[in-house]
């Protein structure tokens, strides 16, 4: 909104320094600062106004540390990092980019997931929350219409840097190094020197026309990455402070590549993808970044709310496609590997319950307790411990996943 009327004023009165607003460096770092204030002075009002409403997490006994003095603490603040994105998003960002359009379906559609769910627990006093299959419904339409976006939109393209041979120079006489704007469905493989790969040729059987099945594929590993993406999220949301502590860190690191993507000299610097309009999403990353900090403020230990699922599931959902838009879906076991291992935690636990109940009569377990940062909470480390642990490890693969830029 302000991007437009300082845009406006640039054109119409020549107003001096209405022209920053062009920056997107200027302006995510504005995002960024206002969200941070938002979240910490009216996070306090809203975490009053649940407690108030008597809005408190109910907790199972599982036979943690310090687990009976969470019960009653204010949960669905996950409201509170939504406000602190979508306020500045909604004035700071160019509305009409395909890119943020995409990514406020993304927040209000995890989050009115997450609310209902959250809501059925606190108010109809049913620990189960929304059932299962509705929210992997929910999970699975998202995906299909991001999807669906990201592939037929007109808006979603990507410039391919030409050969030595094929560059030509313009009338200004600087080097065209990258072609025309295309659809395709190439995403970035790390750690190769040829670092793209084409979704469509899985499809190669099919004949000269596969290309034009290749938008399957690409809306297939959509929906599986904002479903296993978001449940991750959903599942470390566990210790105070862990799942938006290591979301800020993992944000972060993709603002850099949403930037450097949507930048078409670094872009031909680094040798990495160019797409075009993609750089917009720097702006709406800060803001989710600075949320996600702010509500750091009243999260760590000794949380005074926690997130629910509508924190959770809709900071899993935003990384998810903000990873796709940018093609870096396969840096997400690296940089979301806190999440991965999550997951993995609780598949590994559950499905080796089971199979040694089958066979031996008894079930058996591989860890003391899942998802993982249970199992070290059982093993004596106190929760702070535990999540700056994870933190640092999160630092380490955020780290490892900038330096696939260049390390090929």
């Amino acid at each position: 909104m302000l991007y437009y009327i300082f845009e406006y004023l640039e054109s119409e009165f020549n107003l001096t320094g209405a022209s920053v607003f062009q920056f997107i460096t200027f302006r995510s770092a504005s995002a960024f600062i206002l969200s941070l204030l938002i979240t910490m002075i009216f996070g306090k009002k809203i975490i009053n106004y649940l407690r108030k409403q008597q809005v408190g997490e109910t907790v199972r006994d599982l036979g943690l540390e310090g687990q009976t003095q969470k019960s009653g603490t204010p949960t669905m603040g996950g409201v509170i990092i939504i406000l602190g994105t979508l306020i500045p998003v909604l004035l700071l960002t160019k509305l009409d980019n395909i890119y943020i359009i995409i990514l406020l379906i993304t927040t209000l559609w995890m989050g009115a997931i997450g609310f209902t769910d959250d809501y059925i627990k606190v108010f109809k006093k049913d620990k189960q929350g929304l059932k299962g299959k509705f929210k992997v419904l929910g999970q699975v339409g998202l995906g299909l219409i991001v999807g669906s976006m990201l592939y037929f939109h007109p808006d979603v393209t990507i410039k391919e840097q030409l050969s030595t041979d094929s560059q030509v120079v313009d009338k200004n006489g600087k080097k065209i190094v990258f072609g025309e704007a295309h659809k395709s469905t190439k995403t970035t493989v790390p750690f190769l020197k040829q670092n793209e790969l084409d979704y469509a040729k899985v499809l190669f059987f099919l004949g000269k026309d596969y290309r034009s099945y290749g938008w399957i594929i690409f809306i297939f590993v959509t929906v599986f990455l904002v479903t296993a993406i978001s449940n991750g999220a959903n599942l470390t949301d566990g210790i105070d402070g862990l799942a938006a502590g290591s979301s800020a860190i993992m944000v972060v690191a993709l603002a850099i590549f949403a930037w450097v993507s949507g930048n078409i000299i670094f872009a031909d610097y680094l040798d990495v993808m160019y797409i075009p309009k993609s750089g917009e999403i720097t702006v709406f990353i800060f803001a989710f970044a600075g949320a996600l900090i702010g509500f750091l403020w009243y999260n760590t230990f000794p949380a005074q709310v926690f997130m629910g699922d509508t924190g959770s599931l809709t900071i899993g959902g935003i990384i998810a496609v903000i990873a796709i838009a940018i093609r870096k879906e396969l840096l997400l076991p690296i940089l979301a590997g806190i999440f991965v291992i999550e997951n993995l935690s609780v598949m590994i636990q559950v499905s080796y319950f089971k199979y040694t109940k089958k066979k031996f009569g008894e079930g058996r377990r591989v860890f003391k307790m899942s998802p993982l940062h249970h199992h070290y909470q059982k093993l004596g480390y106190h929760e702070s411990k535990i999540v700056t642990r994870f933190w640092i490890v999160g630092i380490l693969l955020a780290v490892l996943t900038i330096v696939t830029l260049k390390l090929r």
